[in-house]
């Protein structure tokens, strides 16, 4: 085998080489392809991904909006509470003092 030979063997080896990558890199991409349904089913998948993202905030939105109110009618109802409590010993109190003032009076 001479250089000329050799020269045009490789070119050869090497345009096969080139046409078989060729043909393969179509292969790949012809399998791989997206079809027109399969990106219309991904589109859906979005739409419903986002409506469902929507829903979530308005759901977390909706829940915060409550535990406000809850915290501020607990905060009145704690409120109350401690005002009644103090109400109850002001009471005890005076009944206490009402008792004693009776028996100061029926022992004389």
């Amino acid at each position: 085998m001479n250089r000329t030979e050799f020269i045009v063997a490789t070119a050869i080896i090497l345009f096969a080489a080139f046409l078989l990558g060729w043909f393969a890199s179509w292969l790949i991409h012809r399998l791989s392809r997206v079809t027109r349904a399969e990106m219309g089913e991904l589109e859906s998948m979005a739409q419903q991904l986002h409506e469902a993202e929507e829903a979530r905030d308005r759901a977390v939105a909706e829940l915060e909006e409550r535990e406000a109110e809850l915290v501020a009618k607990l905060s009145g109802v704690e409120a109350e509470l401690l005002a009644v409590q103090g109400e109850l010993r002001e009471s005890a109190t005076e009944i206490e003092e009402l008792r004693d003032y009776i028996e100061r009076k029926l022992k004389r």
